[in-house]
């Protein structure tokens, strides 16, 4: 791994919640209910499932989310939070966390999806992930090199997908990252993408992708419809197995 530093993990769960309005009125969107644990508790798990100890929680109020962590002292963890003051895109996480990184390889999850299921160990630094969906023109598609699984490029809810496998909310980057991330500019929209950050490691030949195998669960959880949809699928799985989804560890 990069100069053999331990890999640290970004949550990102900024955004006000406005989609998920007005049960964002008084509560944090990190703290809404998932069945019988908090939002926030998944993309933790994920993090955690790869060794992650070093988690930087970024947000636009946590202020709830910071004193929920803190009076949950069972989580298993260093913790670290920052604040987000307005939403400029995915990759501001980096530059949000600069001094967090200290030059880490870092992986970003975002605070609204959820994954159940079992990731490959990490064989390479650089990694997005593609999870095959049948209407790929809703989603950011990767093109890639089926033998060597470089990522090509990615695009943005094409009208004509090269691919039908959709780019989830998880990249592991390597310690350049926040020296990368200072380079992408604006986009049309005003934000710093994800997808310009991706490309600058795509440009040296240093990004592959993983396809994530068709019993991976996954969701969005950015509307009442798909947060209702995850809640059912964690209660089901729960009661039906001795699993738990989102199962964080503890110390």
């Amino acid at each position: 791994m990069s100069r053999n530093k331990k890999r640290k993990g970004i949550v990102l769960a900024g955004g006000k919640g406005t989609r998920l309005s007005p049960l964002t009125l008084g509560c944090s969107k990190p703290l809404l209910p998932v069945y019988d644990k908090p939002l926030i508790y998944y993309p933790i798990s994920i993090l955690q499932s790869f060794g992650i100890e070093d988690i930087l929680i970024i947000g636009s109020d946590q202020q709830n989310v910071y004193r929920y962590l803190k009076a949950t002292k069972h989580l298993k963890g260093n913790f670290s939070f920052e604040i987000q003051t307005e939403a400029r895109g995915l990759s501001d996480a980096f530059l949000v966390g600069e001094k967090f990184c200290e030059g880490h390889p870092t992986t970003l999850v975002l605070g609204d999806n959820i994954f159940d299921g079992n990731f490959n160990a990490l064989t390479t630094e650089n990694l997005v992930y593609g999870y095959k969906v049948k209407n790929p023109q809703a989603y950011g598609v990767i093109d890639f090199n089926k033998k060597t699984h470089e990522v090509k490029r990615i695009l943005e809810k094409p009208d004509t997908p090269p691919t039908n496998f959709a780019v989830p909310g998880l990249y592991h980057f390597d310690h350049t990252v926040v020296e990368k991330a200072k380079r992408v500019q604006p986009s049309a929209r005003g934000e710093l993408e994800i997808t310009d950050l991706i490309n600058l490691y795509i440009d040296e030949h240093n990004m592959k992708v993983s396809i994530l195998p068709d019993d991976m669960a996954w969701f969005d959880c950015g509307t009442f419809d798909h947060l209702l949809e995850a809640s059912n699928y964690v209660k089901a799985i729960q009661n039906r197995t001795a699993r738990v989804v989102g199962k964080v560890k503890e110390s």
